[in-house]
């Protein structure tokens, strides 16, 4: 019987997961630079691909601009621009991706082409054919959460057995140290998925996890989770506290 709700649950997670679209996100991060480029921004392909989606109606953001607080908090909040080229013979082919924090793609658009020999023109017809694939398809922002439902499993009754003698409590792990102005240099100690930061007690302060984007850790462990990140040079600390959001700043070596 448990065997069988598991698999209705992960149906209905499963269905509810393919039917997000992009009128589920306000947000979507452009790269400074696309990976079959050399430079940021060559060619002018960042900009016009950022230029082309606010057309849209989109809210893009560059990835050397300052994100805003629903997105820092929670990056699973905004879609990833990708643009794949397929190379070809005299011709230039550029297809669009919008992908969510997981990786997977929400939206593909056809594959733009250009004959033109002119690098500079060539992309840009390309990537402009290929974002023709968004005319026919409206884009409304919608904040409605698509999660999954949680289904309704009936209550098994309980199985009569011998009493068992009270255990003792098990004792409590020690809470990680909190942070505050005086904690100082935090200490940066690579882990298998990001790092670990350690005051100079020492002790951990908090586990940072990496994220698809540069300089952007998802923070577990602490007081509050949120995210820290690299912001001109310097390090933050975001969270929620009592429906506000706090920023610290971090003194952070590796």
């Amino acid at each position: 019987m448990r065997t069988y709700a598991i698999l209705i649950f992960l149906l209905i997670a499963g269905t509810a997961y393919s039917q997000k679209t992009i009128n589920n996100y306000k947000y979507i991060l452009v790269p400074d630079r696309f990976d079959f480029l050399k430079m940021d921004n060559q060619y002018g392909l960042n900009t016009l691909t950022k230029f082309l989606l606010q057309e849209k109606g989109f809210t893009a953001i560059m990835g050397s601009e300052q994100l805003p607080a629903d997105v820092a908090a929670n990056p699973c909040n905004a879609l990833k621009t990708e643009i794949v080229q397929k190379k070809g013979l005299f011709v230039t082919n550029l297809t669009l991706l919008l992908k969510d924090c997981q990786g997977n793609v929400i939206f593909k658009t056809k594959e733009g082409k250009s004959r033109e020999k002119d690098y500079q023109v060539a992309y840009e017809f390309a990537l402009r054919d290929a974002f023709s694939t968004l005319n026919d398809l409206p884009y409304k922002y919608d904040s409605v959460s698509s999660a999954p439902p949680q289904p309704v499993v009936a209550a098994q009754p309980p199985i009569p057995s011998a009493p068992v003698p009270a255990a003792a409590a098990p004792t409590p792990a020690p809470a990680s140290a909190a942070i505050t102005e005086s904690t100082g240099t935090l200490y940066a100690q690579a882990t298998t998925n990001g790092y670990q930061l350690i005051d100079t007690t020492p002790k951990k302060v908090l586990t940072l996890l990496k994220t698809s984007v540069p300089d952007y850790y998802i923070t577990e462990g602490g007081a509050y989770n949120g995210l820290v990140f690299k912001n001109n040079g310097e390090w933050f600390y975001e969270y929620y506290k009592d429906g506000k959001l706090v920023s610290q700043k971090l003194q952070i070596k590796f």
